[in-house]
């Protein structure tokens, strides 16, 4: 599996207790660490497609692998090592599943708010901000269309679900679950973070209109965890095509989502198969970010 061009939909690592599997990943407990493995399932509004997208567990792996190295100066992270040469010894007879799609990390106790940082007003933000002027308990200035570019990046924190969509919440919510100082740093991190990644996406040719990132503690310290910046965990517009008042085209699930709508999708599971053209045009969509954002071929 060199080109990370095997498929893989579930991991079935026979003799290892079963993983908790994700709406994408599926994750292993090795004592103090974890195996994450990113397949290739796909969910569209909440719902886990039958139909996997090639390449796609390996482009999270491997793109989050980039970024965890970009910024490892600004917060240490969970990575013990994406290389499954470095896995243990029980892991060996699965490497062609394995290979490029697993992160082996540290296991850390993760705060139960995520961290999303918006540079730009779309998504529930727009939804919101046109109901109340407001994101998350944040005053924007009016007059905002659609995608348009914020005076400053907000940090905007929510709920995790374990089904269903996260619920944003106003950061006075967000301290009285992780305390104020552990509010106040987060929130630093997210916005340091989301200012480095935005900075560097703009000089390829992509902008990072949000970003969802996931922190935890590991032996009295936060750090980094779960994927990032992502086409998952992030909208990443073309520059190119940036056009404020509309929606944006992205490096998503867009060929997904515009084909269930147009099937009339109810948005209940079980979901439909995907057929083979908006697979190839994901799949292709996935590999373009990963390619643009860090500059390489392959792997």
């Amino acid at each position: 599996m060199a080109n990370g061009s095997t498929i893989c939909y579930q991991t079935e690592l026979y003799g290892l207790k079963q993983p908790r599997r994700g709406k994408v990943r599926d994750i292993y407990e090795f004592g103090d660490n974890v195996l994450l493995v990113a397949t290739d399932r796909i969910s569209a509004f909440d719902v886990v497609l039958p139909t996997p997208i090639p390449m796609k567990g390996a482009v999270l792996t491997q793109l989050s692998r980039f970024w965890f190295d970009m910024m490892r100066d600004i917060v240490p992270n969970h990575v013990i090592s994406t290389s499954v040469n470095d896995f243990p010894e029980e892991l060996q007879p699965f490497q062609e599943i394995l290979n490029l799609r697993s992160t082996l990390a540290v296991k850390a106790e993760m705060f139960p708010v995520e961290c999303v940082a918006r540079g730009y007003i779309t998504g529930s933000g727009w939804k919101e901000y046109r109901q109340k002027g407001s994101v998350c308990g944040i005053s924007l200035p009016p007059g905002l269309r659609e995608c348009d570019r914020l005076p400053e990046p907000i940090f905007t924190p929510a709920t995790k679900a374990e089904t269903g969509h996260d619920e944003n919440i106003s950061y006075q919510e967000a301290a009285s679950i992780i305390g104020q100082d552990n509010a106040a740093r987060l929130k630093e991190l997210t916005l340091k973070l989301y200012s480095r990644a935005v900075e560097h996406a703009l000089s390829k040719g992509i902008i990072i209109a949000d970003v969802k990132f996931e922190f935890g503690i590991y032996k009295g310290d936060i750090i980094l965890c779960d994927e990032l910046l992502t086409p998952d965990s992030s909208r990443f517009w073309p520059l190119s095509e940036y056009q404020p008042g509309k929606s944006q085209p992205s490096f998503d699930k867009q060929y997904v989502r515009d084909y269930l709508e147009q099937i009339n999708f109810d948005k209940k599971p079980p979901g439909p198969e995907l057929p083979s053209s908006v697979v190839e045009g994901t799949t292709e969509k996935y590999l373009e970010a990963y390619r643009l954002l860090t500059g390489l071929k392959k792997w």
